[in-house]
Protein backbone atom coordinates (compact mmCIF):
# COMPACT_ATOMS: atom_id res chain seq x y z
CA UNK A 1 0.00 0.00 0.00
CA UNK A 2 1.45 3.27 -1.23
CA UNK A 3 0.61 6.93 0.19
CA UNK A 4 1.45 10.47 -0.30
CA UNK A 5 0.70 13.23 2.10
CA UNK A 6 -1.78 15.94 0.83
CA UNK A 7 -0.13 18.63 -1.41
CA UNK A 8 -0.15 22.14 0.05
CA UNK A 9 -2.06 23.55 -2.84
CA UNK A 10 -5.97 22.12 -3.56
CA UNK A 11 -6.41 18.94 -4.57
CA UNK A 12 -8.28 20.19 -7.85
CA UNK A 13 -4.82 21.40 -9.22
CA UNK A 14 -3.43 17.80 -9.46
CA UNK A 15 -2.78 16.77 -13.06
CA UNK A 16 -3.88 12.84 -12.04
CA UNK A 17 -7.72 12.64 -11.09
CA UNK A 18 -8.46 12.97 -7.45
CA UNK A 19 -11.71 11.64 -5.55
CA UNK A 20 -12.41 12.15 -1.74
CA UNK A 21 -14.25 9.52 -0.09
CA UNK A 22 -15.87 9.64 3.59
CA UNK A 23 -12.52 7.42 4.76
CA UNK A 24 -9.95 9.20 2.51
CA UNK A 25 -8.37 10.91 -0.72
CA UNK A 26 -7.68 8.55 -3.52
CA UNK A 27 -5.60 10.03 -6.71
CA UNK A 28 -5.80 7.92 -9.77
CA UNK A 29 -4.71 8.03 -13.77
CA UNK A 30 -6.36 9.12 -16.77
CA UNK A 31 -5.72 8.14 -20.28
CA UNK A 32 -8.01 7.98 -23.66
CA UNK A 33 -10.68 9.51 -22.07
CA UNK A 34 -10.91 6.95 -18.67
CA UNK A 35 -10.13 8.07 -15.19
CA UNK A 36 -8.84 4.58 -13.19
CA UNK A 37 -8.99 4.08 -9.90
CA UNK A 38 -7.36 0.20 -8.76
CA UNK A 39 -6.90 -1.21 -5.58
CA UNK A 40 -9.41 0.56 -3.88
CA UNK A 41 -9.96 -1.57 -0.49
CA UNK A 42 -14.04 -1.73 0.09
CA UNK A 43 -13.54 -3.60 3.30
CA UNK A 44 -10.75 -4.21 6.03
CA UNK A 45 -7.93 -6.65 5.24
CA UNK A 46 -9.09 -10.16 6.03
CA UNK A 47 -6.33 -11.28 8.18
CA UNK A 48 -6.19 -11.44 11.81
CA UNK A 49 -9.35 -11.32 13.74
CA UNK A 50 -10.98 -10.76 10.08
CA UNK A 51 -9.56 -13.44 8.67
CA UNK A 52 -12.18 -15.95 9.39
CA UNK A 53 -15.45 -12.83 9.88
CA UNK A 54 -17.70 -11.42 7.87
CA UNK A 55 -16.02 -7.99 6.51
CA UNK A 56 -15.38 -5.07 8.01
CA UNK A 57 -15.41 -1.54 7.18
CA UNK A 58 -12.10 -0.57 5.54
CA UNK A 59 -10.06 1.84 8.26
CA UNK A 60 -9.77 5.54 6.92
CA UNK A 61 -6.20 6.62 5.95
CA UNK A 62 -4.29 9.93 5.98
CA UNK A 63 -3.17 11.93 3.07
CA UNK A 64 -3.79 10.76 -0.25
CA UNK A 65 -3.87 7.40 -1.26
CA UNK A 66 -2.01 6.46 -5.06
CA UNK A 67 -5.03 4.21 -6.55
CA UNK A 68 -2.80 3.36 -9.38
CA UNK A 69 -1.62 -0.15 -9.20
CA UNK A 70 -3.74 -3.42 -8.63
CA UNK A 71 -2.51 -4.87 -5.26
CA UNK A 72 -3.15 -7.93 -3.75
CA UNK A 73 -4.84 -10.92 -4.66
CA UNK A 74 -6.63 -13.38 -2.79
CA UNK A 75 -4.21 -16.84 -2.22
CA UNK A 76 -4.52 -18.80 -5.08
CA UNK A 77 -2.55 -21.40 -7.69
CA UNK A 78 -3.11 -21.10 -10.89
CA UNK A 79 -1.97 -23.75 -13.50
CA UNK A 80 -0.42 -23.15 -16.82
CA UNK A 81 -2.48 -24.69 -19.51
CA UNK A 82 -0.66 -25.83 -22.94
CA UNK A 83 -1.34 -23.87 -26.02
CA UNK A 84 -3.46 -21.33 -24.11
CA UNK A 85 -2.97 -17.54 -22.31
CA UNK A 86 -4.61 -18.31 -19.24
CA UNK A 87 -3.38 -15.41 -17.31
CA UNK A 88 -5.35 -13.58 -20.11
CA UNK A 89 -8.37 -14.87 -18.08
CA UNK A 90 -7.59 -15.09 -14.65
CA UNK A 91 -4.73 -12.87 -13.99
CA UNK A 92 -0.99 -13.59 -13.06
CA UNK A 93 -1.49 -15.85 -9.70
CA UNK A 94 -1.25 -14.62 -6.36
CA UNK A 95 -0.19 -11.49 -5.82
CA UNK A 96 0.60 -11.62 -1.78
CA UNK A 97 -0.63 -8.59 0.85
CA UNK A 98 -2.86 -8.80 3.33
CA UNK A 99 -4.99 -5.73 1.81
CA UNK A 100 -6.99 -8.00 -1.08
CA UNK A 101 -10.38 -7.07 -0.35
CA UNK A 102 -10.23 -4.37 -3.25
CA UNK A 103 -12.13 -3.02 -6.13
CA UNK A 104 -11.25 -1.65 -9.43
CA UNK A 105 -13.36 1.48 -10.62
CA UNK A 106 -13.11 2.58 -14.64
CA UNK A 107 -15.40 5.84 -15.14
CA UNK A 108 -15.56 8.75 -18.23
CA UNK A 109 -13.08 11.21 -17.81
CA UNK A 110 -16.33 13.49 -18.35
CA UNK A 111 -20.07 12.69 -17.15
CA UNK A 112 -22.43 15.47 -16.62
CA UNK A 113 -25.42 13.33 -15.36
CA UNK A 114 -25.05 9.93 -12.57
CA UNK A 115 -23.95 7.10 -15.45
CA UNK A 116 -25.23 3.29 -15.15
CA UNK A 117 -23.20 1.31 -13.39
CA UNK A 118 -21.83 -2.20 -14.03
CA UNK A 119 -20.53 -4.50 -10.76
CA UNK A 120 -18.29 -7.95 -12.30
CA UNK A 121 -17.35 -10.90 -10.13
CA UNK A 122 -14.83 -12.66 -11.88
CA UNK A 123 -14.76 -16.85 -11.99
CA UNK A 124 -12.30 -19.34 -11.59
CA UNK A 125 -14.22 -22.03 -9.39
CA UNK A 126 -13.97 -19.78 -6.43
CA UNK A 127 -10.59 -20.79 -6.23
CA UNK A 128 -8.60 -18.80 -8.71
CA UNK A 129 -8.99 -15.33 -10.08
CA UNK A 130 -9.15 -11.78 -9.72
CA UNK A 131 -10.53 -8.64 -10.33
CA UNK A 132 -7.16 -7.60 -12.32
CA UNK A 133 -7.13 -10.00 -15.69
CA UNK A 134 -6.48 -8.54 -18.85
CA UNK A 135 -9.84 -9.59 -20.66
CA UNK A 136 -12.02 -7.78 -18.25
CA UNK A 137 -10.75 -4.36 -18.53
CA UNK A 138 -13.56 -1.72 -17.59
CA UNK A 139 -11.75 0.64 -20.55
CA UNK A 140 -13.89 0.18 -23.01
CA UNK A 141 -17.34 0.29 -20.98
CA UNK A 142 -16.11 4.11 -19.00
CA UNK A 143 -15.50 5.27 -22.56
CA UNK A 144 -19.18 4.61 -23.76
CA UNK A 145 -21.31 5.76 -20.91
CA UNK A 146 -21.05 3.25 -17.58
CA UNK A 147 -19.11 3.56 -14.46
CA UNK A 148 -17.51 -0.07 -14.57
CA UNK A 149 -16.55 -1.89 -11.44
CA UNK A 150 -14.34 -5.17 -10.89
CA UNK A 151 -14.11 -6.45 -7.55
CA UNK A 152 -11.86 -9.40 -5.62
CA UNK A 153 -13.05 -11.54 -2.69
CA UNK A 154 -11.98 -14.18 -0.46
CA UNK A 155 -11.76 -17.88 -2.39
CA UNK A 156 -11.00 -21.47 -1.07
CA UNK A 157 -10.69 -21.82 2.31
CA UNK A 158 -11.54 -18.65 3.28
CA UNK A 159 -14.19 -17.60 1.30
CA UNK A 160 -16.30 -20.94 0.98
CA UNK A 161 -15.40 -23.31 3.56
CA UNK A 162 -18.03 -23.59 6.04
CA UNK A 163 -15.77 -24.36 8.79
CA UNK A 164 -17.76 -25.07 12.27
CA UNK A 165 -17.38 -21.62 13.68
CA UNK A 166 -16.93 -19.67 11.29
CA UNK A 167 -19.59 -17.63 9.17
CA UNK A 168 -20.82 -19.25 6.05
CA UNK A 169 -20.35 -18.06 2.67
CA UNK A 170 -17.74 -15.49 3.50
CA UNK A 171 -17.14 -14.55 -0.13
CA UNK A 172 -20.71 -14.13 -1.14
CA UNK A 173 -20.55 -11.75 1.86
CA UNK A 174 -17.76 -9.84 0.80
CA UNK A 175 -19.46 -9.24 -2.52
CA UNK A 176 -22.64 -8.07 -1.15
CA UNK A 177 -20.16 -5.96 1.06
CA UNK A 178 -18.54 -4.43 -1.79
CA UNK A 179 -21.93 -3.40 -3.24
CA UNK A 180 -23.04 -1.75 -0.58
CA UNK A 181 -19.22 0.19 -0.78
CA UNK A 182 -20.87 0.98 -4.38
CA UNK A 183 -24.04 2.25 -2.91
CA UNK A 184 -22.71 4.56 -0.78
CA UNK A 185 -19.68 5.71 -3.06
CA UNK A 186 -20.22 5.20 -6.82
CA UNK A 187 -21.65 9.03 -6.80
CA UNK A 188 -18.47 10.29 -6.11
CA UNK A 189 -17.42 8.12 -9.19
CA UNK A 190 -19.91 9.76 -11.66
CA UNK A 191 -22.12 6.73 -11.02
CA UNK A 192 -25.84 6.19 -10.09
CA UNK A 193 -26.30 3.82 -6.95
CA UNK A 194 -30.18 3.73 -8.22
CA UNK A 195 -28.75 2.20 -11.60
CA UNK A 196 -26.45 -0.46 -10.68
CA UNK A 197 -26.10 -4.23 -13.04
CA UNK A 198 -24.16 -6.84 -11.45
CA UNK A 199 -22.22 -9.06 -14.23
CA UNK A 200 -20.09 -11.90 -13.77
CA UNK A 201 -18.53 -14.95 -15.44
CA UNK A 202 -18.64 -18.96 -14.59
CA UNK A 203 -17.90 -18.94 -10.50
CA UNK A 204 -18.93 -15.47 -10.55
CA UNK A 205 -22.21 -15.72 -12.56
CA UNK A 206 -22.76 -18.81 -10.23
CA UNK A 207 -22.18 -16.03 -7.15
CA UNK A 208 -24.75 -13.61 -8.62
CA UNK A 209 -27.19 -16.21 -9.54
CA UNK A 210 -26.94 -17.14 -6.10
CA UNK A 211 -27.34 -13.42 -4.92
CA UNK A 212 -30.37 -12.68 -6.95
CA UNK A 213 -31.82 -15.22 -4.68
CA UNK A 214 -30.42 -13.90 -1.22
CA UNK A 215 -32.60 -11.72 1.14
CA UNK A 216 -29.63 -9.88 1.77
CA UNK A 217 -29.01 -8.34 -1.70
CA UNK A 218 -32.20 -6.67 -1.59
CA UNK A 219 -32.04 -3.11 -2.74
CA UNK A 220 -28.15 -3.52 -3.61
CA UNK A 221 -28.41 -4.06 -7.60
CA UNK A 222 -31.13 -3.64 -10.38
CA UNK A 223 -30.01 -5.92 -13.14
CA UNK A 224 -28.10 -9.03 -13.34
CA UNK A 225 -25.90 -10.37 -16.42
CA UNK A 226 -25.10 -14.16 -15.52
CA UNK A 227 -22.57 -15.69 -17.87
CA UNK A 228 -22.31 -19.36 -18.08
CA UNK A 229 -23.49 -19.67 -14.78
CA UNK A 230 -27.07 -20.23 -12.95
CA UNK A 231 -27.87 -21.68 -9.63
CA UNK A 232 -27.98 -25.15 -9.13
CA UNK A 233 -24.12 -25.42 -7.66
CA UNK A 234 -24.44 -25.12 -3.94
CA UNK A 235 -24.19 -27.60 -1.58
CA UNK A 236 -26.47 -28.26 2.18
CA UNK A 237 -23.95 -27.56 4.62
CA UNK A 238 -23.72 -30.83 5.87
CA UNK A 239 -22.64 -31.85 2.73
CA UNK A 240 -20.21 -29.27 2.44
CA UNK A 241 -18.76 -30.33 5.54
CA UNK A 242 -17.27 -33.46 4.37
CA UNK A 243 -14.81 -31.20 2.41
CA UNK A 244 -13.63 -29.63 5.88
CA UNK A 245 -13.19 -33.03 7.33
CA UNK A 246 -11.11 -33.89 4.51
CA UNK A 247 -9.17 -31.07 4.00
CA UNK A 248 -8.52 -30.84 8.28
CA UNK A 249 -6.92 -34.16 7.37
CA UNK A 250 -4.72 -33.52 5.06
CA UNK A 251 -3.34 -30.45 6.91
CA UNK A 252 -3.47 -32.58 10.64
CA UNK A 253 -5.50 -29.80 12.17
CA UNK A 254 -8.85 -30.07 14.10
CA UNK A 255 -12.37 -29.66 11.76
CA UNK A 256 -13.32 -26.36 13.18
CA UNK A 257 -12.47 -22.50 13.45
CA UNK A 258 -9.48 -23.14 15.80
CA UNK A 259 -8.02 -25.68 13.85
CA UNK A 260 -7.60 -24.12 10.23
CA UNK A 261 -6.59 -20.87 12.06
CA UNK A 262 -2.65 -22.59 12.70
CA UNK A 263 -2.92 -21.97 8.53
CA UNK A 264 -1.35 -18.76 7.48
CA UNK A 265 -3.19 -17.88 4.43
CA UNK A 266 -1.84 -18.90 1.30
CA UNK A 267 -0.18 -22.19 3.28
CA UNK A 268 -2.99 -24.16 2.52
CA UNK A 269 -2.92 -24.04 -1.42
CA UNK A 270 -0.76 -27.60 -1.55
CA UNK A 271 -3.88 -29.56 0.18
CA UNK A 272 -6.75 -27.28 -2.05
CA UNK A 273 -4.97 -28.94 -5.09
CA UNK A 274 -5.10 -32.33 -3.53
CA UNK A 275 -8.71 -32.62 -2.61
CA UNK A 276 -9.36 -30.64 -6.26
CA UNK A 277 -7.82 -33.67 -7.96
CA UNK A 278 -10.95 -36.26 -9.61
CA UNK A 279 -8.66 -38.99 -8.12
CA UNK A 280 -9.18 -37.47 -4.51
CA UNK A 281 -11.16 -40.09 -2.54
CA UNK A 282 -14.30 -37.35 -1.90
CA UNK A 283 -17.85 -38.04 -1.89
CA UNK A 284 -19.79 -34.48 -1.76
CA UNK A 285 -23.16 -36.19 -3.79
CA UNK A 286 -26.26 -35.07 -1.80
CA UNK A 287 -29.42 -36.99 -0.70
CA UNK A 288 -30.80 -37.50 -4.61
CA UNK A 289 -26.86 -38.93 -5.64
CA UNK A 290 -25.69 -36.06 -7.40
CA UNK A 291 -22.89 -34.06 -7.32
CA UNK A 292 -24.06 -30.57 -8.30
CA UNK A 293 -20.72 -28.77 -9.55
CA UNK A 294 -19.38 -32.48 -11.21
CA UNK A 295 -15.89 -32.41 -9.69
CA UNK A 296 -14.84 -28.93 -11.51
CA UNK A 297 -14.55 -27.27 -8.23
CA UNK A 298 -14.86 -28.65 -4.70
CA UNK A 299 -15.34 -24.61 -3.45
CA UNK A 300 -18.90 -23.75 -3.68
CA UNK A 301 -21.78 -21.63 -2.16
CA UNK A 302 -23.67 -23.52 0.74
CA UNK A 303 -27.52 -22.86 1.18
CA UNK A 304 -28.92 -23.01 4.28
CA UNK A 305 -27.80 -20.16 6.32
CA UNK A 306 -29.19 -16.10 6.26
CA UNK A 307 -27.03 -15.23 3.06
CA UNK A 308 -28.94 -18.03 1.09
CA UNK A 309 -31.67 -19.65 3.54
CA UNK A 310 -33.07 -22.36 0.53
CA UNK A 311 -31.84 -24.14 -2.53
CA UNK A 312 -32.07 -20.71 -5.39
CA UNK A 313 -34.06 -22.68 -7.33
CA UNK A 314 -36.30 -23.04 -4.69
CA UNK A 315 -36.12 -19.22 -3.52
CA UNK A 316 -37.08 -18.22 -7.25
CA UNK A 317 -39.59 -20.34 -6.82
CA UNK A 318 -41.01 -18.56 -3.81
CA UNK A 319 -40.33 -15.16 -6.10
CA UNK A 320 -37.20 -13.98 -4.68
CA UNK A 321 -35.58 -12.18 -7.04
CA UNK A 322 -38.13 -11.09 -8.86
CA UNK A 323 -37.62 -7.82 -9.06
CA UNK A 324 -34.28 -8.12 -10.86
CA UNK A 325 -34.47 -8.10 -14.73
CA UNK A 326 -32.29 -11.10 -15.59
CA UNK A 327 -30.38 -11.78 -18.69
CA UNK A 328 -28.41 -15.32 -18.82
CA UNK A 329 -26.91 -17.24 -20.85
CA UNK A 330 -24.09 -19.52 -21.89
CA UNK A 331 -21.70 -20.81 -24.56
CA UNK A 332 -22.49 -23.07 -27.09
CA UNK A 333 -19.11 -25.79 -26.39
CA UNK A 334 -18.68 -24.99 -22.16
CA UNK A 335 -16.81 -27.74 -21.75
CA UNK A 336 -14.62 -27.58 -24.56
CA UNK A 337 -12.22 -25.66 -22.65
CA UNK A 338 -11.55 -28.33 -19.94
CA UNK A 339 -11.38 -31.66 -22.40
CA UNK A 340 -9.93 -30.33 -25.50
CA UNK A 341 -6.85 -28.66 -24.61
CA UNK A 342 -6.80 -31.71 -22.03
CA UNK A 343 -6.80 -34.10 -24.99
CA UNK A 344 -9.65 -36.22 -22.57
CA UNK A 345 -12.07 -35.40 -25.57
CA UNK A 346 -10.43 -37.33 -28.34
CA UNK A 347 -9.06 -40.30 -25.87
CA UNK A 348 -11.16 -41.28 -23.55
CA UNK A 349 -12.91 -44.60 -23.66
CA UNK A 350 -16.60 -45.76 -23.33
CA UNK A 351 -15.84 -47.65 -19.80
CA UNK A 352 -14.13 -44.67 -18.60
CA UNK A 353 -16.62 -41.49 -19.36
CA UNK A 354 -19.38 -43.41 -18.52
CA UNK A 355 -17.40 -44.11 -14.56
CA UNK A 356 -16.49 -40.41 -15.05
CA UNK A 357 -19.45 -39.09 -14.93
CA UNK A 358 -21.01 -41.53 -12.67
CA UNK A 359 -19.41 -40.14 -9.74
CA UNK A 360 -21.62 -36.80 -10.21
CA UNK A 361 -24.65 -38.37 -12.14
CA UNK A 362 -26.31 -41.45 -11.09
CA UNK A 363 -28.00 -42.10 -14.66
CA UNK A 364 -24.74 -41.66 -16.26
CA UNK A 365 -25.45 -44.73 -18.89
CA UNK A 366 -28.84 -43.10 -19.90
CA UNK A 367 -27.21 -39.85 -20.26
CA UNK A 368 -24.41 -40.57 -22.70
CA UNK A 369 -27.03 -42.84 -24.56
CA UNK A 370 -29.15 -39.42 -25.24
CA UNK A 371 -26.00 -37.73 -26.30
CA UNK A 372 -25.05 -40.14 -28.83
CA UNK A 373 -22.43 -42.95 -27.05
CA UNK A 374 -22.20 -45.78 -29.00
CA UNK A 375 -23.22 -44.12 -32.25
CA UNK A 376 -21.41 -45.06 -35.73
CA UNK A 377 -18.60 -41.77 -36.03
CA UNK A 378 -19.60 -40.64 -32.19
CA UNK A 379 -16.40 -40.67 -29.84
CA UNK A 380 -17.40 -41.45 -26.58
CA UNK A 381 -15.36 -37.83 -25.09
CA UNK A 382 -17.18 -35.81 -27.29
CA UNK A 383 -20.59 -37.89 -26.22
CA UNK A 384 -19.08 -36.54 -22.43
CA UNK A 385 -18.36 -34.04 -23.44
CA UNK A 386 -21.61 -32.84 -25.12
CA UNK A 387 -23.59 -34.08 -22.25
CA UNK A 388 -21.40 -31.62 -19.82
CA UNK A 389 -22.16 -29.14 -21.72
CA UNK A 390 -25.70 -29.06 -21.08
CA UNK A 391 -25.55 -30.77 -17.37
CA UNK A 392 -23.11 -27.93 -15.76
CA UNK A 393 -24.14 -25.08 -18.03
CA UNK A 394 -27.03 -25.16 -20.40
CA UNK A 395 -29.50 -26.60 -19.07
CA UNK A 396 -29.38 -25.35 -15.40
CA UNK A 397 -29.04 -21.86 -17.30
CA UNK A 398 -32.33 -22.76 -18.47
CA UNK A 399 -33.89 -23.83 -15.66
CA UNK A 400 -32.98 -20.88 -13.77
CA UNK A 401 -34.65 -18.90 -16.32
CA UNK A 402 -37.51 -20.83 -16.34
CA UNK A 403 -38.22 -20.45 -12.19
CA UNK A 404 -37.52 -16.48 -11.85
CA UNK A 405 -40.81 -14.52 -11.87
CA UNK A 406 -39.06 -11.27 -13.35
CA UNK A 407 -38.40 -10.08 -16.33
CA UNK A 408 -35.85 -12.49 -18.10
CA UNK A 409 -33.61 -12.86 -21.16
CA UNK A 410 -31.89 -15.75 -22.37
CA UNK A 411 -28.87 -15.52 -24.82
CA UNK A 412 -26.64 -18.17 -26.65
CA UNK A 413 -22.95 -17.48 -27.56
CA UNK A 414 -21.84 -19.37 -30.72
CA UNK A 415 -18.97 -18.22 -32.12
CA UNK A 416 -16.29 -20.84 -32.54
CA UNK A 417 -12.45 -20.30 -32.08
CA UNK A 418 -9.81 -21.47 -34.36
CA UNK A 419 -7.47 -22.52 -31.45
CA UNK A 420 -6.54 -26.12 -31.11
CA UNK A 421 -7.39 -26.57 -35.01
CA UNK A 422 -10.72 -25.02 -34.32
CA UNK A 423 -11.62 -27.32 -31.95
CA UNK A 424 -11.56 -25.30 -29.04
CA UNK A 425 -14.98 -23.45 -30.05
CA UNK A 426 -17.55 -21.80 -28.43
CA UNK A 427 -15.51 -22.59 -25.26
CA UNK A 428 -16.14 -21.92 -22.02
CA UNK A 429 -15.07 -17.89 -21.37
CA UNK A 430 -15.34 -17.01 -24.94
CA UNK A 431 -17.67 -14.90 -24.74
CA UNK A 432 -15.88 -12.60 -22.33
CA UNK A 433 -13.71 -10.73 -24.90
CA UNK A 434 -16.22 -9.73 -26.54
CA UNK A 435 -18.62 -8.57 -23.87
CA UNK A 436 -15.56 -6.19 -22.77
CA UNK A 437 -14.66 -5.39 -26.56
CA UNK A 438 -10.93 -6.51 -25.18
CA UNK A 439 -9.95 -8.93 -28.01
CA UNK A 440 -6.31 -7.53 -28.20
CA UNK A 441 -5.71 -9.93 -24.84
CA UNK A 442 -6.88 -12.77 -26.20
CA UNK A 443 -5.53 -12.53 -29.74
CA UNK A 444 -2.17 -14.73 -31.09
CA UNK A 445 -1.33 -18.11 -31.57
CA UNK A 446 -2.14 -19.17 -27.93
CA UNK A 447 -4.93 -16.33 -27.14
CA UNK A 448 -8.07 -17.60 -26.45
CA UNK A 449 -9.63 -16.21 -29.73
CA UNK A 450 -6.86 -17.28 -32.09
CA UNK A 451 -5.48 -14.88 -34.75
CA UNK A 452 -8.14 -12.67 -35.87
CA UNK A 453 -11.45 -12.29 -34.21
CA UNK A 454 -14.28 -10.41 -35.64
CA UNK A 455 -14.28 -7.25 -34.41
CA UNK A 456 -17.66 -6.22 -35.34
CA UNK A 457 -19.08 -8.93 -33.05
CA UNK A 458 -17.52 -7.50 -30.26
CA UNK A 459 -18.93 -4.12 -30.91
CA UNK A 460 -22.54 -5.62 -31.26
CA UNK A 461 -21.97 -7.52 -28.01
CA UNK A 462 -20.85 -5.03 -25.95
CA UNK A 463 -23.27 -2.60 -26.89
CA UNK A 464 -26.13 -5.04 -26.22
CA UNK A 465 -24.25 -5.50 -22.28
CA UNK A 466 -23.91 -1.53 -22.68
CA UNK A 467 -27.87 -0.81 -23.53
CA UNK A 468 -28.89 -3.46 -20.70
CA UNK A 469 -27.09 -1.80 -18.15
CA UNK A 470 -28.48 1.50 -19.26
CA UNK A 471 -32.30 0.95 -19.42
CA UNK A 472 -32.97 -2.85 -19.68
CA UNK A 473 -32.99 -2.69 -23.32
CA UNK A 474 -32.62 -6.17 -24.94
CA UNK A 475 -33.69 -6.56 -28.84
CA UNK A 476 -35.01 -9.90 -28.74
CA UNK A 477 -38.65 -11.16 -26.84
CA UNK A 478 -38.05 -12.79 -23.46
CA UNK A 479 -37.79 -16.14 -22.12
CA UNK A 480 -40.58 -17.91 -20.37
CA UNK A 481 -41.07 -22.01 -20.00
CA UNK A 482 -43.73 -21.53 -23.26
CA UNK A 483 -42.41 -19.54 -25.01
CA UNK A 484 -38.18 -20.31 -24.99
CA UNK A 485 -36.91 -17.37 -26.91
CA UNK A 486 -32.92 -17.87 -27.32
CA UNK A 487 -31.02 -15.36 -28.80
CA UNK A 488 -27.77 -16.33 -30.61
CA UNK A 489 -25.37 -13.24 -30.65
CA UNK A 490 -22.94 -14.77 -33.41
CA UNK A 491 -26.26 -15.04 -35.80
CA UNK A 492 -28.00 -12.29 -34.43
CA UNK A 493 -30.87 -14.49 -34.50
CA UNK A 494 -33.63 -15.58 -32.06
CA UNK A 495 -34.65 -19.23 -32.51
CA UNK A 496 -37.51 -21.56 -30.08
CA UNK A 497 -35.35 -23.65 -28.49
CA UNK A 498 -36.67 -27.23 -27.28
CA UNK A 499 -35.87 -28.95 -23.95
CA UNK A 500 -32.01 -30.37 -23.89
CA UNK A 501 -31.76 -33.62 -23.99
CA UNK A 502 -30.13 -33.04 -20.25
CA UNK A 503 -33.29 -32.10 -18.95
CA UNK A 504 -34.44 -35.40 -17.78
CA UNK A 505 -31.56 -35.93 -15.74
CA UNK A 506 -31.52 -32.92 -13.46
CA UNK A 507 -33.89 -31.02 -11.05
Amino acid sequence: MRYTEHMSHPVAASPSPIVALSIGVLRGSLASGVRRFLGIPYAAAPVGAHRFAKPQPAPPWHGVRDATGAGATAPQRTRAVAGLDVAALIGSGWVEGDDYLTLNIWTPAQAAEPLPVMVFVHGGGFVVGSKDAPVQDGSRFARDGVVCVAINYRLGIEGFLPIPGVPTNLGLRDILFALGWVQDNIAAFGGDAGNVTVFGESAGAMAIADLITSPLAKGLFHRAIVESGHGAMTRDITVAQRLVRKLADLLKVTPDREGFERIAPGAALDAIETVSQPTTRLDLRGPDGREPVFGISRFVPVHGDAVLPEPPLDALRNGAGSGVDLLIGSNAEEMNLYLVPSGVRDTIGRLLATYFLHRSQPHARKVLRAYGIGEPGKKPGQALTDALTDLVFRWPARRFAEEHRGRTHVYEFEWRSPLFGGELGAAHAMELPFVFDTLATVTGETGLCGPNPPQALADRIHRLWVDFARDGTLPWPEFTRDERNVHHLAADATVREAPLPAAPFLP
